[in-house]
């Protein structure tokens, strides 16, 4: 693990500094997102944060489950006014698990491979001293909040700011998390045209808001945003400002039909299919033999899952 640093720093001139209200500011790092490019990124936000006059605590590990454990020891220890993590949707997760039901806001820095709550919010993509700027601005207007959802798996909860999946998709990441190569979108776009290939139809038990019934599908996800996979809006009037989940079902498909359909979802130009069904929901649980259950990219664990919405449990700055 690298030892985590302190740095203090002058104000600069105040073209420099979009605010004069000094602030500590827990910057994790995880050197390992996107694949090791994040490093960079992470160097140039602290630089930025240390000119417009903010004390820095640069957190470094080896590993994700590591900077859990320094986020969260430092959270604990020192008196933070906001938790940034450089990285993509997994360091998202991390801070939104972190952060969830207390008052210290959350700062991305975007760099990862799928980025899709920092699309959400709107952050500047792969372009750090413009989200450093946006952060900044939004540290001295006091940010806003959003909403989580909230899964219970095998006992253990946890939450989630995107989008939670159970299905093709999830499937999907987990064949491309046991891949070493290729790197970035092609690892998960080529997982995907792998899996099709032996993917067969799930056989769900949906309960939502105290309504249950059994519901074939390729996929279920529950989104509290809108993309999944590096910019598919699989659900495009989802918001993560309005107290509801957005549950996504798309119905068994045959692959041609399935491949046709797949380039509408980056436009959200899907909604309309016969096979695609959106409601809004409050709660949902989802059983399935040998289904798991991911969010924010990351692996939940093995349905069942219990989901709800926490409104406004995240204060971002955004």
């Amino acid at each position: 693990m690298v030892p985590a640093g302190i740095i203090h720093a002058v104000t600069p001139p105040a073209a420099d500094n979009p605010s004069s209200t000094r602030g500590t500011i827990a910057l994790a790092i995880n050197p390992a997102a996107s694949f090791g490019r994040t490093r960079l990124a992470g160097d140039h936000a602290a630089a930025r944060f240390r000119a417009a006059g903010r004390d820095v605590v640069v957190l470094q590990a080896d590993g994700y489950g590591g900077l859990r454990q320094l986020v969260d020891q430092t959270l604990i220890a020192r008196e933070v006014d906001a938790l940034v993590v450089v990285g993509g949707d997994g360091m998202v997760h991390l801070g939104v698990n972190a952060l969830a039901g207390s008052d210290i806001a959350l700062g991305i820095v975007p760099s990862g491979t799928g980025n899709d709550v920092a699309r959400l919010l709107g952050m500047p993509l792969h372009d750090t001293a413009a989200a450093c700027r946006l952060i900044l601005a939004s540290m001295a207007a006091g940010g806003r909040r959003i909403d989580a959802g909230r899964v219970v798996s095998e006992g253990r909860t946890s939450y989630f700011a995107g989008v939670l999946s159970a299905g093709f998709d999830a499937a999907v990441n987990e064949r491309a998390n046991s891949w070493r190569w290729p790197r970035g979108k092609s690892r998960y776009n080529l997982a995907m045209l792998k899996e099709l290939g032996s993917f067969r139809r799930i056989d769900y038990t949906v309960t939502a808001d105290n309504m249950t019934w059994r519901q074939p599908a390729l996929l279920i996800s529950v989104a509290n945003g809108q993309y999944i996979g590096g910019g598919m809006r699989i659900t495009p009037e989802a918001s993560p400002e309005d107290g509801l989940l957005d549950l996504f079902v798309v119905k068994p498909l045959s692959r041609l039909r399935f491949l046709a359909v797949f380039p509408k979802v980056f436009a959200g130009k899907h909604t309309g299919h016969p096979a695609v069904q959106i409601t809004r929901v409050q709660k949902v649980r989802l059983e399935a033999e040998g289904v798991v259950a991911y969010a924010d990219g990351e692996r939940i664990g093995p349905l069942p899952v219990d989901v709800d919405v926490v409104p406004g449990a995240v204060r971002v700055l955004a």
